[in-house]
């Protein structure tokens, strides 16, 4: 009986052998499944991810260079008569430091050969003024022309338009002290009117001023250009919608024409123009444009703008509108300048404008 019992005993010994190689295999099977398995949810799990990363890429905004942001300006070779399109006025600017401060954020700048106003005297821009009678309580206009003395039959043609007006010379026209004198003689006001960079492809001129120079040689052009003429109120920009928005290069400029005792005309050919700004740190005399005339160069154009000019002249009690020596700015002017005071308003310089805006 024992013997026979030893036989099913062998039996199991015999198979558990290949029990066990079984369950290896098996073993080893279920270790390849599971990690084809893991292989296959991995892999699209990066997919995934690399999909979702790249959504998230293209879905953040990227913002565009600030020139980019703005509409195209064209802005004229020198001599051509036009100037860039007008632009809405930059908002009031932030509370500024006191004056002493903002000498101290301003980059320093060589001495000027040319002395300043000696204390307590009468500054030059008053000096060089237009004399004007008391407008009494009408709103008033100040007419600026830009870009003259290149075109001399042009800048001929607008000096003997009725007055007074505010005629600004390019300091590289030529025989330019006649030309201003002329214009003094027929009753209108001066300003020098400084080339300066654009933010577009255009020549501003002549030694313009750039903001790729340094503080030194800004100072020098603008001191050649600053003797190129006399008798004149103040400096206004030709082009310059780079140059007036860098701070930077504007504070040399406005340091020396404050320091000269001269007034500033913001052209405004940009919104980021920092001249407003720092001419109201610097507490100098200083005014803005408020509407170009002649974007578009037809009589009838010329003439919907002088329309503008009135009613912000109405709204403000003052407008300062610049135009160029265009042949449609000169006809629109020949017939509504006569008319001006029967239509309520009273023709200023502008340094009349300026007066009555500040205490300096």
């Amino acid at each position: 009986m024992a013997r026979r019992r030893a036989r099913p005993a062998g039996k199991g010994l015999t198979a558990t052998p290949f029990l066990l190689a079984l369950g290896a295999v098996a073993v080893v099977f279920g270790v390849a499944v599971g990690g084809a398995v893991l292989t296959g949810r991995t892999a699209p799990a990066k997919a995934v991810t690399a999909r979702t990363v790249t959504t998230v890429s293209a879905a953040v905004p990227v913002e565009p260079p600030v020139e980019s942001a703005q509409p195209a300006i064209t802005e004229p070779e020198p001599g051509v008569a036009f100037d860039e399109p007008e632009v809405v006025a930059p908002p009031p600017p932030a509370p500024v430091p006191a004056p002493a401060q903002a000498a101290l954020l301003a980059p320093p700048v060589p001495p000027s050969p040319v002395p300043g106003p000696a204390p307590g005297a009468v500054p030059l821009w008053r000096r060089n003024a237009v004399p004007f009678a008391a407008p009494g309580d009408r709103p008033v206009i100040a007419i600026v022309i830009d870009d003259l003395g290149v075109d001399r039959k042009r800048s001929a043609r607008t000096v003997k338009l009725p007055g007074p007006l505010t005629l600004a010379w390019l300091p590289y026209a030529e025989q330019l002290r006649d030309q201003t004198r002329a214009a003094q003689a027929a009753g209108h006001e001066l300003l020098l009117h400084i080339p300066m960079e654009p933010s577009v492809h255009a020549d501003p001129g002549p030694d313009a001023l750039l903001t790729r120079l340094d503080n030194a040689e800004i100072q020098r052009r603008f001191a050649q250009a600053l003797a190129s003429f006399d008798g004149y109120v103040g400096v206004n920009n030709h082009m310059g919608s780079r140059f007036t928005a860098d701070r930077a290069a504007m504070a040399p400029v406005l340091g020396e024409i404050q320091r000269r005792g001269l007034l500033w005309l913001d052209s405004r050919t940009t919104p980021r123009s920092a001249g407003t700004a720092l001419a109201e740190e610097l507490r100098m005399p200083h005014a803005g444009r408020d509407i170009f005339l002649d974007n578009v160069q037809t009589v009838g154009a010329v003439r919907a703008q002088l329309a503008k000019t009135e009613a912000v002249a109405r709204q403000q009690g003052f407008a300062i509108a610049i135009g160029h020596p265009h042949d449609a700015t000169l006809a629109a002017l020949s017939t509504w300048l006569p008319e001006v005071r029967k239509r309520g308003f009273a023709l200023v310089p502008v340094s009349a404008i300026v007066r009555a805006r500040c205490s300096c």
